[in-house]
């Protein structure tokens, strides 16, 4: 996710060239107000109307899962409903989902590092609360809509649930909490967080935590400390994705060593098109793939095309010095230095890709890891403005068009569009022997030092 939060957009990861920072209104810096402003893009070519319908007939029958969306946030911090349309302003709501044919929808439970206790004064404590009850306000969201619109939604814990919810009709609710912080370094925590359905955690965000390394920041543990290889058992005895989005290399690495289960990256692109370390190098993609894992695609244009993320470090040190000013002038206003932060970028728009990027990474991955082995993280509503060609999470249908029109075959589309997904999703719980084993029972006790 990029946005999350009205933390300011500034530039993310201070870190060197190759790991640059994301642009400022990159990810999770998200435009909970109106979607900020991509460059106007030009002419779509004539579509092929036969193939169109073919792409579309194709995505209709298709198990599609998107593995990451940030429309949880919104809807706690604003209020808003996602019955409510909102086309132009956010990228996500209820009709939009189903015009996009999603079955299985991971609504990303996303702990901003503000919450972490080392972040938290006294006085947030009383009145914020920390990274759990960060968590459980956004899970409690998603609850929520699926009661009040149970035609429409379904939660869904399982692979099965996801077949249902296909059968139904309707989108099945998936929950991933993002930032391992949220446990609050608890296995106890982590059992609890199954128990209300989350099925995935990202063991990081861009913050280092107190057992596993980031990708945008300070490394500690030279991947997982040994209480990390502790929680990713867990997370295997539990029937929980290990999600390797956001982790250092030798974090993912360690993870790919210790878990006996698929990992998934729920919005990760691959870093041979975008140098940037949110993305997954050729080595670790083969490593997910002898895994069994899904690397589910990203679709910021920073992390799907390199001109974009250079243009935007560009302009991250371009404008550094009008950024600090405003800091110093609304550094006591959070909402309004967001605010004007979001028009300095406004006016100095980075330029954008294509679609196309987004078949690109796909095709990459399937070349590297294989086909079984790629999938969807688009990452909608957790960043700034998306590529040309895809406005939201309606015109899904477009990706599936790409692919077909690149020569994928029906039984690959699927496969990419979900089918990937549940396959990993049901070795997980066959890892886990879901039907047997007790969650907290059998649960590891283990403390961190």
């Amino acid at each position: 996710m990029m946005r999350k939060s009205l933390r300011p957009l500034l530039p993310l990861c201070l870190l060197a060239a190759a790991a640059a920072p994301w642009p400022a209104g990159a990810p999770k810096s998200h435009a909970r107000q109106t979607q900020t402003a991509a460059p106007q893009p030009a002419p779509a070519p004539a579509r092929d109307e036969r193939l169109w319908k073919r792409a579309l007939e194709i995505h209709r029958k298709a198990v599609v899962v998107d593995g990451h969306n940030d429309i949880t946030e919104i809807m706690v911090d604003t209020g808003y409903d996602l019955a409510t349309p909102s086309a132009g302003k956010y990228h996500t709501d209820l009709a939009r989902l189903k015009q996009g044919g999603v079955t299985g929808q991971f609504f990303s439970v996303y702990v901003d590092r503000k919450y972490a206790a080392k972040e938290r004064t006294p006085e947030q404590f009383l009145t914020e609360g920390g990274s759990a009850r960060r968590a459980l306000d956004l899970i409690d969201v998603v609850y929520r809509a699926a009661e009040k619109y149970p035609q429409d939604i379904s939660m869904a814990y399982t692979a099965d649930d996801i077949r249902r919810a296909k059968k139904q009709r309707k989108v099945a609710a998936l929950l991933g909490v993002e930032g391992g912080h949220a446990i609050e370094n608890s296995l106890s925590a982590l059992r609890e967080f199954y128990r209300l359905g989350v099925r995935y955690m990202t063991l990081t965000h861009n913050n280092t935590n107190s057992w596993a390394d980031a990708c945008c920041d300070e490394a500690r543990h030279g991947g997982l400390s040994e209480f990390g290889r502790e929680v990713v058992r867990e997370m295997n005895r539990l029937g929980m994705f290990v999600d390797v989005s956001h982790v250092s290399d030798e974090t993912m690495s360690d993870v790919l060593e210790v878990t006996t289960a698929p990992v998934i990256a729920s919005h990760s692109s691959a870093r041979v098109f975008s140098n940037h370390k949110r993305n997954i190098p050729d080595d670790l993609l083969r490593r997910i793939a002898k895994n069994g894992g899904v690397v589910m695609i990203n679709f910021y244009p920073a992390f799907l095309d390199e001109k974009v993320r250079q243009a935007g470090l560009d302009r991250d040190a371009r404008l550094k010095p009008q950024r600090d000013a405003l800091s110093a002038q609304f550094g006591g206003d959070p909402k309004r230095l967001q605010e004007e932060l979001q028009k300095l970028n406004a006016a100095n728009p980075l330029p954008n890709t294509t679609l196309s990027m987004i078949v690109d990474h796909i095709d990459h991955v399937a070349k590297v890891a294989g086909v079984d082995h790629v999938g969807l993280g688009s990452d909608f509503d957790g960043i700034p403005f998306l590529p040309e060609g895809i406005r939201d999470v309606a015109e899904l249908p477009h990706v599936t068009y790409e692919l077909l029109r690149r020569g994928y075959s029906e039984r690959d589309i699927r496969k990419i569009l979900g089918g990937n997904l549940l396959r990993a999703f049901d070795e997980v719980e066959r890892v886990a022997r879901l039907p047997r084993r007790a969650i907290s029972g059998e649960g590891s006790t283990r403390r961190l030092d």
